[in-house]
């Protein structure tokens, strides 16, 4: 019998639309990780983070609103982030483009989530999305 994994530790803050809230977000969980002592990779971590929220904030969150950034982390090692937007559409794994232009201004950050988060998703909110990526933590 597999038991489940325990949450030891858990985070939420909420943010506004504007764009401060990214570098926010990102201070927020360098903070909980410095807590936790969770021996991670800080730094894709912190890359992925402003990417789901930079995502959020342009296409996801309608004037007046936010998002919500959620950590956990379980007993089985493995941190948990999810940026929950309310924005309108449907609800399906956003696609990175395969090869953006050079010159294009975006179209890479969900490649980077992908390329540097061991596990990524999108799953349902009424209204809107949650965008999540998964690390394992050592020690």
């Amino acid at each position: 019998m597999n038991a489940q994994p325990q949450l030891l530790h858990t985070r939420e803050a909420f943010y506004r639309r504007d764009r401060r809230s990214v570098h926010l977000a990102r201070e927020f969980t360098r903070e909980a990780l410095a807590d936790w002592t969770a021996v991670i990779r800080t730094d894709d971590v912190l890359l992925c983070v402003s990417e789901l929220a930079t995502n959020a904030l342009l296409h996801g969150v309608p004037p007046g609103r936010g998002f919500r950034l959620h950590l956990a982390l379980d007993s089985a090692g493995v941190l948990r982030i999810e940026v929950h937007d309310s924005g309108p559409g449907e609800i399906h794994a956003p696609e990175p483009s395969p090869e953006p232009s050079p010159e294009a201004e975006g179209g890479r950050g969900l490649l980077l989530v992908a390329a540097l988060a061991d596990k990524w998703g999108v799953g349902e909110r009424d209204p809107g999305k949650i965008v999540w990526c998964e690390f394992e933590v050592r020690g």
